[in-house]
Parts: structure tokens; C-alpha cells; sequence
């Protein structure tokens, strides 16, 4: 059994991989509960999506891949709420409109890209196992700026996730705060896209903690629950990754959605009924 553990921890990729995988797990979780409370699943995936072409042109650059990202997903979050005020849309539409032509963007861009890609599509499904020290300070420095800014505003946060109208009458910028929060989930898809790619971020950002609203109605435990079950999800995938031989981004997101259906059929075996989402 100590064998088992702590062989895959002899290969310094595997405690890049882990120790990345910790960090991404608890900031998607932590993210992940506003996502979930605010039904902003359909947000984090396109802005997964509109990741991709500042993925492509980075690569095309030579230049660092997060930081295309970044900027590229940043520019989807603020964009949402511009174009669905300026013309009119409900942001579901609007949301739909620009998830499907950044995504289009990045594979028209990509397929001028002559010979080897191979890279590229490791963004699109994942690729934990090869992160680099140089990644892991940089997933580290976006994590912290994360966690500083849901500290700054987490009581604005909070009100707003369960009564906008409420913070909105007692003063509170709403707009801004959504705008906020926008950009704290672009970032976090950001750090997301290498430990699972965009096809599959959206998972890691709302499964974990969609989990622990099964089991808790109070915010803090709720997040603290998604913080527990991600990092699991990520541990466990890990090790299958590594003794299986399988993909490590779809291990982990497997995992943490056997862990929801788990925790969704006890509460059914015990009559309690799974809350609204």
C-alpha cells in the first residue's frame, strides 16, 4: 500500500503535477461556489472556450500561453455584459454568441499553423503531467490574486450571490461586483486550462462544489466541502493517470463526477431530496 502512494512520487513531474493540482483544485472550488449559487455554469464554459484563440496566437507569437489566455478570456467576461447591454440580448444569448465565435477564432487560426499542433490540442483536453516550475509559480501568483480579491469582497460577493435586487438597494456597485466576478472565473479557467484543458474546465469549476451544496446549505462549509472534494478528485485522477496509463485531465473529471452521483444517490437512499441548482 506505501508503495502504491508514494511511487508515483519519485518523478519530479508527478510532484509538479500534484502540487499544481492542489492549487488549481482549491481555487476552482473556491470560484466554483459563486458559479454554482449564481448559475454561471454556461459563463465558465464559454469562457473556457474563448480561452482558445489566445491560446493559438500566443503559440503563433512564441509568447507565454497563459498570459494569451488571460487576455483573451478577460476580454469575453467584460465583453458579456457590454454587448448584451448595447444590443439588447439576454446574456444567455449573448454568452452563446461569443463562446461560439472566440472558439471559431481559435480553430480558424489554428488551422493555418503548418505542420506539428500536437501542443495545441494538448490545451483543448489537458495536460497536468507536463507542467513546469516556471507554470506552477505562475499558476501560484494568479491563485493569489484569486483568493486576495474574494477576501477583499467577500461580503459583497456573498450578498450578491443570494439577493442581487437586496445589494443593489442597499448600495452596493452590482455591476461592478459582476464584472468582478466575471473576470475571478476567467482567471481561474485560466489556471485551469493545463491541469484539464477547455474541453473539460467547465467540470472542475462547478462539479466539485455542486457536491458540496448535496451535503451543505451553509456558504462557508459549502465552499470548504468543494475545497475537500476537488483537491480529492485531482488526487485520485492522479493516480489513476499514473497506474492506468489514461488521460490525466478526463481521470480527474470522471472521479469528481462519480463522487457527485455518489453523493446524489445517498441523499436519495437517506429521503433526502437533492436541493435546487
Amino acid at each position: 500500500m506505501t508503495e502504491i502512494l508514494f511511487t508515483p512520487l519519485e518523478f519530479p513531474f508527478m510532484q509538479r503535477a500534484f502540487m499544481g493540482g492542489l492549487l488549481i483544485g482549491a481555487i476552482c472550488a473556491v470560484v466554483g461556489t459563486y458559479v454554482v449559487l449564481r448559475g454561471l455554469a454556461f459563463i465558465g464554459d464559454a469562457l473556457a472556450h474563448a480561452a482558445f484563440p489566445g491560446v493559438v496566437i500566443a503559440y503563433m507569437l512564441r509568447a507565454n500561453i497563459f498570459v494569451g489566455a488571460l487576455l483573451f478570456t478577460l476580454a469575453t467576461a467584460l465583453g458579456i455584459g457590454f454587448v448584451a447591454r448595447r444590443a439588447r440580448t439576454s446574456h444567455d444569448t449573448t454568452i452563446g454568441i461569443l463562446f461560439a465565435g472566440a472558439f471559431a477564432l481559435g480553430v480558424l487560426l489554428m488551422s493555418t499553423i503548418q505542420g506539428y499542433t500536437a501542443d495545441l490540442f494538448s490545451f483543448l483536453f489537458g495536460n497536468i503531467l507536463g507542467v513546469s516550475e516556471t507554470d506552477l509559480l505562475l499558476v501560484a501568483a494568479l491563485a493569489g490574486v484569486v483568493i486576495l480579491a474574494i477576501a477583499i469582497c467577500y461580503k459583497e460577493l456573498l450578498l450578491l450571490s443570494f439577493d442581487p435586487v437586496v445589494a443593489e438597494a442597499m448600495g452596493y456597485p452590482v455591476r461592478q461586483l459582476d464584472h468582478l466576478l466575471l473576470a475571478l472565473i476567467a482567471l481561474t479557467v485560466v489556471i485551469s486550462i493545463q491541469a484539464v484543458g477547455i474541453v473539460l474546465v467547465v467540470a472542475l469549476l462547478v462539479t466539485p462544489s455542486a457536491t458540496a451544496y448535496l451535503l451543505t446549505e451553509r456558504f462557508i462549509r459549502m465552499m470548504a466541502l468543494g475545497v475537500s472534494l476537488s483537491v480529492l478528485a485531482i488526487v485520485l485522477g492522479l493516480y489513476l493517470s499514473f497506474y492506468l496509463n489514461v488521460a490525466s485531465g478526463a481521470a480527474i473529471v470522471l472521479v469528481s463526477t462519480c463522487i457527485f452521483f455518489v453523493t446524489l444517490g445517498v441523499r436519495r437512499l437517506l429521503g433526502h431530496p437533492a436541493p435546487p441548482l
